[in-house]
């Protein structure tokens, strides 16, 4: 089956220039476009997509306020967040608020198919031209207690937890920990669930605020 995908920009030329560039994958399907947040919200409760690739600024009804409104539905699409605007509000704005993935509109096309795809996986893909400065804020902050995950996570959980934080896909933290692909899938879902998490990228960031992700000189 196909990849559907509701787009979301007040630019037609940009909707048009993604429509196209998606659109041409045999495995993807455009099924819907919206001009602002508003729309992107009615789109995606009738169109029902796998992913929403949505633009963060536009008028009436911005992408965070969408996307954080999609969130919170029972059953939300993941969100790829879309933007020219390289700033920390939009970047950990919509990450916070529930988008599994940010891009900026300059990326490659290609990145833009592979995040795509990585979304409708399970996985999330944040612009490698901002991932440095997403680390470093987190490495900066001072770290909540982590106690409470220690709490309601397995051992095995928080070892998973910290493979996430490090970058790794479900096949290497299986390859790393010596157990199967499925089995840390698993461990994904349970740990998102317990920690009230919607995605693996604020997994990450919950990592990284609880003192939990490893250091730049960990293996």
């Amino acid at each position: 089956m196909s990849i559907r995908v509701v787009i979301a920009d007040d630019q037609p030329a940009v909707r048009e220039a993604l429509r196209v560039t998606l659109g041409g994958e045999a495995d993807i399907e455009v099924v819907g476009e919206a001009g602002d947040g508003g729309e992107a919200v009615h789109q995606v409760m009738w169109r029902r997509p796998d992913v929403v690739v949505m633009d963060l600024r536009m008028p009436y009804v911005d992408g965070i306020s969408a996307i954080r409104q999609l969130a919170a539905m029972d059953t939300p699409p993941r969100m790829l967040a879309l933007t020219t605007f390289d700033t920390d509000e939009y970047l950990f704005g919509a990450l916070q608020s529930g988008a599994s993935g940010f891009l900026l509109k300059d990326s490659d096309p290609e990145l833009l198919l592979e995040a795509v795809r990585a979304l409708h996986r399970g996985h999330g893909l944040v612009d490698p031209q901002v991932t440095t400065r997403l680390i470093d804020r987190f490495a900066r902050l001072s770290p909540a207690s982590a106690g409470d995950a220690r709490q309601r996570l397995t051992t095995r959980e928080l070892e998973v937890l910290r493979h996430l934080a490090r970058g790794l896909s479900n096949a290497q933290i299986a390859e790393v920990l010596t157990i199967e692909e499925g089995t840390v899938k698993t461990h994904v879902a349970n740990l998102l669930r317990k920690l009230s998490l919607p995605t693996r990228v604020r997994a990450v960031i919950y990592a990284y605020e609880h003192g939990l992700a490893p250091h730049h000189s960990d293996p």
